[in-house]
């Protein structure tokens, strides 16, 4: 053998031999979050261990199950599935309660799927959960900032108000002997003393800790009276999209209190839509969750929050850093705003034992309104729909 042949296969010899292929299932089976393959007509044709875990069910189980099999009904995992077949578009949900058999409650994920590129029948599904604790330390937040107002309006309303009035009434006895100039300065102190009066006002509805009147209540007549003021007031031009469950059960609550919420909620998404109304759309949704539970904090009772309600829009979005104090008191992306509203309405929802939460991105943001529904005079749910 020459010596150029001998040197060639020395260095073919000297190659790194090839890097070991690696199969979909074990790439996909080696994930922390759950993996689901769906098939048609909802068949599950792959799950990997996460997802074992999150449904408390084995492989071979889920595989011989459909999806609708292993969720509760009216699950909004299965319309989003149905959505990404009928598409074969990704999606990507964030916040969606999952209720199944298996275990008690639900959990909340952040949802991500689309078809898979080599086989279009079939679409992956990954399941982020989020701790349901999320809901709970928000509700908490949201109480104990109405708390923390309801604190700061007593002793706003008895300590600022009578040296309001006084400083006030000097100032319009000081009047009539200044000079011009002197007399706007007094005039100054009586517009920012009625400015402060006005705030204090406000915030006195914050105290105000009596039961509410509660009767039932069809939460479709609330949606559709606030529409119809939006529509002929701040929001005119918006284009109103209703996605109403027509069975929804009653509301056990207070009307004119609902009213003020959803108005509130449709002024604040109308004012985010801004100055091109001819391009904002506002989505009105209800559903029936019924798999949606929470524990009170410090008892072992669990409340059905079954009832959802959703205001959309496709305005600007709220800033990164003020989502986690949205219903604080005085937060506020509005430059003339008080900040008062979100927190008033927290309070409110609070009232009638809800929960309210926020999930905003450019061009979409949504407040969803988690609420109860009525009971029977036994104490029961009722099982009857309104139609």
């Amino acid at each position: 053998m020459s010596q150029k042949a001998t040197a060639r296969k020395s260095n073919i010899a000297a190659l790194p031999p090839p890097p070991p292929t690696v199969d979909r299932e074990s790439l996909l089976g080696a994930l922390p979050h759950p993996i689901l393959v769906v098939g048609e007509e909802g068949t599950i044709v792959f799950a990997n261990a996460a997802a074992e875990a999150f449904f408390s069910m084995s492989a071979p189980m889920l595989l011989r199950s459909r999806l609708s099999d292993i969720v509760a009904f009216g699950c909004p995992l299965m319309a989003l599935v149905e959505q990404v077949q009928a598409t074969g578009a990704t999606i990507n949900e964030y916040g969606i309660e999952i209720a199944t058999p298996r275990f008690s409650g639900s959990k909340l994920v952040d949802i991500y799927g689309g078809p898979l590129p080599e086989e279009p029948r079939n679409m992956f599904l990954m399941l982020q959960q989020r701790s349901m604790a999320q809901m709970i330390e928000r509700q908490l937040t949201h109480r104990a900032a109405a708390r923390s107002v309801s604190g700061m309006a007593g002793v706003l309303a008895h300590e600022i108000k009578n040296p309001l009035s006084g400083i006030r009434g000097a100032a319009q006895l000081l009047e009539p002997g200044l000079s011009d100039e002197d007399r706007a300065l007094t005039q100054l102190i009586c517009s920012e003393t009625d400015r402060i009066c006005t705030l204090v006002d406000r915030m006195e509805v914050f105290g105000d800790e009596r039961p509410l009147a509660k009767d039932a209540v069809n939460i479709h007549d609330v949606l559709n009276h606030v529409r119809r003021i939006a529509e002929h007031g701040f929001g005119s031009g918006i284009r109103y999209v209703e996605d109403y469950d027509p069975s929804l059960p009653s509301v056990l609550g207070n009307r004119d209190k609902l009213v003020q919420v959803f108005l509130n909620l449709l002024k604040n998404a109308a004012e985010a839509i801004g100055r091109n109304p001819e391009n904002g759309r506002i989505v009105l949704q209800t559903a029936f969750r019924p798999g949606v539970r929470l524990s009170l904090p410090g008892t072992d009772t669990r409340v059905s929050l079954p009832l959802m309600i959703q205001i959309e829009d496709n305005g600007c979005g709220i800033p990164e850093h003020l989502r986690p104090h949205l219903f604080d008191p005085f937060v506020t992306t509005k430059a003339s705003g008080s900040g008062l509203g979100l927190a008033l309405v927290a309070k409110i929802i609070a009232d009638h034992g809800g929960i309210i939460e926020c999930d905003s991105e450019p061009k979409r943001t949504i407040f969803r309104v988690l609420l109860p529904m009525q009971r029977s005079r036994t104490g029961t749910l009722q099982t009857s729909r309104e139609g």
